[in-house]
């Protein structure tokens, strides 16, 4: 390569590799910028959530009654630092995370199957579908006896009311996103005479990503609730956070209570968002746009 050559491509070289670190920092401040703008509420949210708890301690309820809501320093300096508190505590939110993801991977297969049947068949779908909708309206309460008598009061029961509190969402929202394939896909897959394993796989189910991201994202924080639902009512084998509730409810032990209800609460909002978070983050990628 000639002299000239190298003259006229070295400038451009070196541009490049100096706009390269400032283009990373601007990205890097970007995402910064969005994901401080996201937490920014939460942050708030909580601000206010210890506010009102400290006013209600002091203000409303006198120092004989105060044990009913302890304040949340002697909530944290009574539990966090006892061994025999912590330490259960977090054996059974472990417990409980357990359960509630086997039971969201359950729901997630049995809710996409059940969807896809009853997409392939007008028959299926008139069918199955008023199940789906039993299962939602009933009340889980009325069915935890049943489950308990049926299959006992240890895990397995835990599972089966995490999966019929879960299952729903991602029954309605596979079935939504199957239909949502526009009319001229399907004439056009018609005209190339696709079969229907090939309409399924390469037109409906990449058309329903979005409404199963969603699906996902409900079932996730629903199937939280039916863990500890479960674990509140059946109490044999190894004990789970909504044991603690229950067990610390019984003994008006009020520390305990609270933290565990806190940690119930941050449990939810981390499954929560990290579903969230994936949902964004799939759909934006493959669709090119970012859902709020």
């Amino acid at each position: 390569m000639s002299d000239e050559a190298i003259m006229t491509r070295e400038p451009m070289t070196v541009v490049a590799a100096r706009d390269t670190p400032a283009r990373e920092v601007t990205s890097f401040a970007k995402a910064a910028g969005a994901t401080g703008s996201r937490a920014l509420p939460i942050v708030l949210a909580l601000v206010g959530i210890v506010a009102i708890w400290y006013a209600v301690s002091y203000l409303l309820l006198s120092e004989d009654r105060r044990f009913l809501l302890p304040p949340p320093h002697q909530v944290l300096a009574e539990t966090l630092g006892n061994p025999q508190v912590i330490g259960p505590m977090l054996e059974a939110l472990g417990q409980t995370t357990a359960v509630a993801l086997i039971g969201l991977a359950l729901a997630v297969a049995i809710g996409m199957g059940w969807a896809i049947l009853m997409s392939q068949s007008t028959l299926a779908e008139k069918i199955l579908y008023p199940y789906a909708v039993i299962l939602q309206t009933i009340p889980i309460l009325a069915l935890t006896p049943l489950i308990g008598i049926w299959m006992g009061y240890g895990i397995p029961a835990r599972i089966v009311v995490c999966v019929i509190i879960a299952v729903f969402p991602m029954i309605s929202n596979t079935l939504f996103g199957l239909h949502s394939a526009e009319a001229s896909a399907h004439d056009l897959f018609t005209l190339n005479k696709a079969t229907r394993w090939q309409r399924l796989t390469k037109l409906q189910l990449p058309a329903a990503i979005p409404s199963i991201f969603t699906g996902l994202r409900n079932a996730a924080g629903l199937s939280v609730i039916g863990a500890i639902v479960g674990d509140f009512f059946f109490q044999q084998g190894s004990q789970g956070i909504g044991g603690l509730l229950r067990t610390y409810t019984l003994r008006l032990n009020m520390e305990s209570l609270f933290l565990a209800i806190i940690f119930t609460a941050l449990f939810g909002v981390i499954v929560f968002s990290i579903f969230a978070a994936l949902d964004r983050a799939v759909v934006g990628r493959l669709f090119g746009w970012k859902k709020r």
